[in-house]
């Protein structure tokens, strides 16, 4: 039977001493085979991933386990417990302002000197090797900032740790009301087609502080940097094979258990193709893939103030000029007109829109898929 633990890590503390803690479930595999890092949580409000790790939790335990699975729930234990009336807040620090999912470490300077002592080495040599730099560079952030850190990068750190172990990571969130979608490494675009999710983001290699950029992107940097020297080294071959992703599983402020199975068994579908888990039972469902890069990727901000009627259907392509949503200005009725029709001059797939019916002018009403194509 599979080993399994629970540990509880210590991620700061509150004014009054209270310790701040996150749980940490653990599966042992072999040594050698590929691991897995999961988490969910990171921001307050989007809670359907503690849900899919539950429902993780429950179908690991029946199956051959290869590599060490990781799977922490409640990640942000500030976060999650942002409340304000009953809404759940959560998604930036209340003290810095700050995105929680901006607070991750990644120092490119690191890889240019690496690449220069690992000429003639081995690739097993250069990813043993590498790992360990990643993790003590961020060991040093932890340990030897003589400035301190703020709470939020604390947490990120001490989960980025457990991150940089792993050979594939799964950060697990959801949008304010939004469809499932995925936003996967350009070069991972293949993996894509694992989980059933039908919109599939494709990000460049550009750090800009989240945990799927502070986990993939130093792999993509070394194999770019040992190309320039006309060295291969291929972290999606020979046996050196790095994702990682964000999976957006839905809308905030609401979990379903029933649709938390049918993600763990999608994310368990891509475990198994990539050996974590011994297993053929988990087949991906037949759906049209859509993918967009991310700089198609598009915010519309409401051109007035008012109560919205969100009309377009998630996920479905929206023909240009056909209506995204409609403004109710009461104020306009009897002396002028009170319905706003709002559409885009060109093809989109809309993906999710704002939480609330009440916009101010300039809202960022909607996120579309521009320039979508066919996976």
């Amino acid at each position: 039977m599979t080993e399994f633990t629970k540990e509880v890590m210590h991620v700061g503390e509150m004014a009054s001493g209270a310790a701040l803690t996150v749980p940490v479930y653990r599966f042992k595999g072999r040594a050698g085979a590929p691991s897995v890092y999961i988490q969910a949580n990171m921001h307050g409000a989007e809670v359907q991933g503690n849900a899919v790790i539950f429902q993780l939790l429950e179908l690991l335990r029946d199956l051959k386990v290869n590599g060490d699975i990781t799977l922490v729930p409640y990640a942000n234990p500030v976060g999650c417990n942002h409340k304000n009336g009953e809404y759940t807040l959560g998604r930036f620090d209340p003290i810095t302002g700050v995105n929680w999912n901006r607070m991750y470490h990644f120092d490119e300077s690191i890889i240019k000197p690496f690449v220069q002592q690992c000429i003639g080495k081995d690739n097993a040599t250069i990813e043993r090797d590498f790992k360990a730099l990643m993790l003590e560079t961020i060991n040093q952030k932890l340990d030897h900032n003589i400035y301190g850190l703020t709470t939020g990068q604390r947490i990120a750190y001490q989960l980025q740790q457990l991150a940089h172990q792993a050979d594939f990571v799964l950060d697990l969130h959801t949008g304010p009301i939004s469809s499932k979608h995925l936003y996967c490494p350009e070069y991972a675009q293949e993996s894509a087609q694992y989980f059933d999710i039908p919109h599939t983001l494709l990000i460049p290699n550009v750090f800009d502080g989240a945990l799927d950029e502070a986990t993939f992107c130093p792999w993509w940097k070394l194999q770019q940097a040992f190309a320039e020297l006309g060295i291969e080294f291929s972290i999606d071959a020979n046996g050196i094979n790095k994702e990682s992703f964000t999976v957006e599983l839905g809308s905030q402020e609401q979990i379903d258990l029933d649709v938390a199975l049918t993600d763990a068994k999608s994310i368990l579908c891509y475990l198994q193709h990539k050996g974590v888990i011994d297993s053929t039972e988990f087949v991906p469902q037949e759906m049209t893939r859509y993918g967009c890069y991310l700089k198609d990727y598009k915010a519309y901000y409401s051109p007035m103030g008012g109560m919205v009627d969100y009309l377009a259907e998630f996920g479905q392509p929206l023909a240009a000029g056909q209506p995204l949503a409609r403004i109710l200005r009461m104020d306009n009725y009897g002396d002028g007109d009170p319905l706003h029709y709002l559409s885009l001059d060109q093809d989109v797939i809309p993906i999710l829109h704002f939480a609330s019916a009440s916009v101010n002018q300039g809202t960022e009403l909607y996120k579309v898929f521009a320039k979508y194509f066919i996976l």
